[in-house]
């Protein structure tokens, strides 16, 4: 099977090496930062702490992240490149027998269904920065609504170009047709941030069907993708009132932490790999068998995928695959 390859980071200058970790942790500092100081300005506000206009200058950032939507930005990314050195970033896609970016750039459109998740998704992140022109900035990510509407966060990651992962929402994409009528999903979502191990990937799969089904309604392929190096960047608190709190609203708000103990992201390899689309046809009413068919046949393909490169990435050469 044929396969495109991408490779950085071994011949990474300490310089750049810096600017990548300083520019990855802006990412991880947002999300450790943002909902502290959403609760500060609201605190001051309430208390009008220590006067109305002064807290109201202090809130002001929040104020205008909540009025204005988020805003995807390919310049953006153009800059982000450093963080490729950083992780030492490597990216592989099986071209054969199908090529998914030329029929995308045809017309075709697909779900691109992602695992797994991890606190934030740097081997995504890089993927956006690292891809082709054409790509970069115009395939929409599917996320909670929450994030969406949650206040600095919308706009830290808003740059990746997201949507909300709400049927209505992904129906009216798939329409668009080609690269932009085509999804990033993270089908295991927020649950698999509790589940990995240094022993083990553990992913939340065997519950979530929604996405095979809607694919089937819709007559939009599958296409695996699995993603190594997301759950060993940033090591997670995995219970307590956030830890919760982050379940329920499909938003990572607990705590994490990576290189120093602090919540700056380990410089391990991350491996991208784009697998084949499933083949799915289109079935206005698909039944149960034929929903379990096809993702039992999508369960397979990440299996193969993660048994098929693991030992290109150290960190899970011993690791097994668990599916619950």
């Amino acid at each position: 099977m044929a396969t495109m390859k991408a490779n950085h980071g071994s011949e990474s200058s300490p310089l750049r090496w810096w600017i990548g970790l300083a520019l990855s942790s802006i990412f991880t500092l947002a999300y450790f930062l943002a909902p502290l100081y959403t609760l500060s300005s609201v605190l001051m506000l309430v208390c009008r702490w220590p006067s109305l206009p002064s807290a109201v200058v202090f809130s002001l950032p929040l104020i205008i992240s909540a009025l204005i939507p988020p805003i995807a930005s390919p310049w953006v990314l153009k800059n982000l490149a450093p963080m490729l050195d950083y992780f030492e970033y490597e990216q592989i896609i099986e071209s054969s027998p199908v090529d998914v970016r030329a029929n995308m750039i045809n017309g075709k459109n697909y779900i691109l269904a992602v695992q797994p998740h991890g606190v934030l998704s740097f081997c995504a992140i890089c993927s956006a920065v690292y891809t082709d022109k054409e790509f970069q900035g115009t395939i929409p990510t599917g996320v909670a609504s929450a994030l969406l509407s949650t206040p600095i966060l919308k706009h830290v990651m808003g740059v990746f170009y997201l949507i909300s992962a709400s049927k209505p929402s992904l129906k009216k994409q798939f329409k668009l047709g080609g690269i932009q009528g085509s999804v990033v999903l993270y089908v295991g979502g927020m649950a698999e941030l509790f589940l990995s191990s240094v022993e083990e990937e553990t992913l939340y799969l065997k519950k979530r069907k929604g996405f095979i089904k809607l694919a089937l309604q819709e007559g939009v392929d599958v296409v695996p993708l699995y993603l190594f190096g997301n759950t060993t960047v940033l090591s997670v608190l995995k219970t307590g009132a956030l830890a919760n709190l982050s379940r329920k609203l499909q938003v990572s708000l607990t705590y994490f932490w990576g290189r120093w103990g602090l919540p700056i992201p380990r410089d391990e390899k991350l491996l991208y790999v784009g697998g084949q689309p499933l083949g799915l046809p289109k079935i206005e009413n698909p039944s149960q068998e034929e929903i379990d068919k096809w993702h039992q046949k999508y369960c397979d393909e990440v299996t193969r995928l993660f048994d098929s490169y693991k030992e290109k990435v150290p960190a899970y050469k011993h690791k097994k695959l668990v599916i619950i």
